[in-house]
C-alpha cells in the first residue's frame, strides 16, 4: 500500500466517522424525548394499576369477556411483535427475534407487527403476519392495535394473545420480554397490596365500569411498550454509533501511523540515495 492509498483510506474514514458521530448525537436526543415520555405517562400507569389492584378480588369473567378463558376450541396464539423500522441499532432486533424463537409454539403463532424490522423478517420463518402497523409515528397505531387484537381474541380466533417488546432500563440495559395480554390475568399483572380486601360499590354497574377500565389498562400496556421499545432503539443505536465512531478514531490512528512509516521510509529511501550517490562522485 503506496501512501496515496493509506490517504485515500483516511480521508474515506474520516467522512464515515462524522456520519456517526452524527447518528450518535441524533440517537441522543431521540432517546431523551423518548425517556420524557415514558416519565410522563408513568404516572397514569401507576393510578391505574393501583385501582386495578384495588378491585381485584371482586374480578370475575362475568364483568368483561376480556377476563373470559373459554377460547379452548382454538390452539392458536396471537402475538404483538414490537421491532424496530429502522436497522444501525446493534443487537436490538436479533435479542427480540431471538426470545420469539423461544416462546412456547411461537410456529403455531399469528403475529401483529409495529415495525418494519419484525414485519420483513417474520415472514421468513413461515409465521403469518396477521397486520403490519409499521408508520414512523407507530404510537398513531395504538389504538387501532388494540382494537383488532381485541376483536380477534372475543371472537374465540384465538385462545390467548401476548405482547413482545424491548423494555429499556437504562442506555447499557435492554432487554426483551414477552407479557401475557388475554384473557386478562390480575394474578400476574398487578400488584398485591393491602387494600386488595376491600369491596368497593361500582357505580354505574361493575360490568360498563371494569370493562373499559380493563380495555383502558390494556391498551395503556401497549402504549408504554411502544415507548419502552423505541428508547431502547434509540439507546442501542447511539451505543452503536458510538462504539462505531470509536473504532473509527482507532483505524484513523493506526493508518496515521502507517503513513508515517511509509513518509518517513521515502524519506530515508532518499537520503540514503543522496549519500551514495554523493559518495560515488567522490570516489570517480
Amino acid at each position: 500500500m503506496n501512501i496515496r492509498q493509506v490517504r485515500k483510506k483516511i480521508k474515506s474514514i474520516t467522512n464515515v466517522r462524522k456520519i456517526t458521530k452524527a447518528m450518535q448525537m441524533v440517537s441522543a436526543i431521540k432517546m431523551k424525548r423518548a425517556q420524557a415520555a415514558a416519565v410522563e405517562e408513568r404516572p397514569y400507569q401507576e393510578n391505574i394499576d393501583k385501582i386495578i389492584a384495588k378491585i381485584s378480588v371482586n374480578l370475575d369473567s362475568k364483568y368483561s369477556t376480556l377476563l373470559s378463558t373459554n377460547n379452548t376450541a382454538t390452539q392458536k396464539d396471537l402475538a404483538i411483535v414490537i421491532s424496530s423500522n429502522k436497522g444501525l441499532c446493534g443487537s436490538f432486533n436479533f435479542n427480540l427475534f431471538r426470545l420469539m424463537t423461544k416462546s412456547e409454539n411461537w410456529k403455531k403463532r399469528e403475529y401483529v407487527v409495529i415495525g418494519k424490522k419484525a414485519a420483513m423478517l417474520i415472514p421468513r420463518f413461515g409465521n403469518i403476519v396477521l397486520a403490519d402497523f409499521s408508520s414512523n409515528q407507530p404510537q398513531n397505531s395504538i389504538p387501532a392495535v388494540f382494537q383488532m387484537t381485541v376483536e380477534a381474541f372475543l371472537s374465540g380466533k384465538y385462545a390467548n394473545v401476548f405482547l413482545l417488546y424491548s423494555r429499556f432500563y437504562s442506555a447499557l440495559r435492554i432487554e426483551p420480554v414477552e407479557e401475557k395480554l388475554l384473557p386478562f390475568s390480575y394474578k400476574v399483572q398487578t400488584p398485591i397490596i393491602k387494600e386488595r380486601a376491600v369491596e368497593y360499590l361500582i357505580e354505574p354497574s361493575p360490568h360498563k365500569i371494569i370493562d373499559a377500565l380493563l380495555r383502558s389498562y390494556l391498551e395503556e400496556k401497549i402504549r408504554n411498550a411502544v415507548i419502552q421499545s423505541e428508547a431502547g432503539e434509540h439507546s442501542a443505536r447511539m451505543m452503536a454509533m458510538k462504539n462505531a465512531t470509536e473504532n473509527a478514531n482507532d483505524v484513523i490512528f493506526n493508518l496515521t501511523l502507517l503513513r508515517n512509516k511509509i513518509r518517513q521510509e521515502k524519506i530515508t529511501g532518499e537520503l540514503l540515495d543522496m549519500i551514495t550517490a554523493k559518495e560515488s562522485v567522490e570516489v570517480g
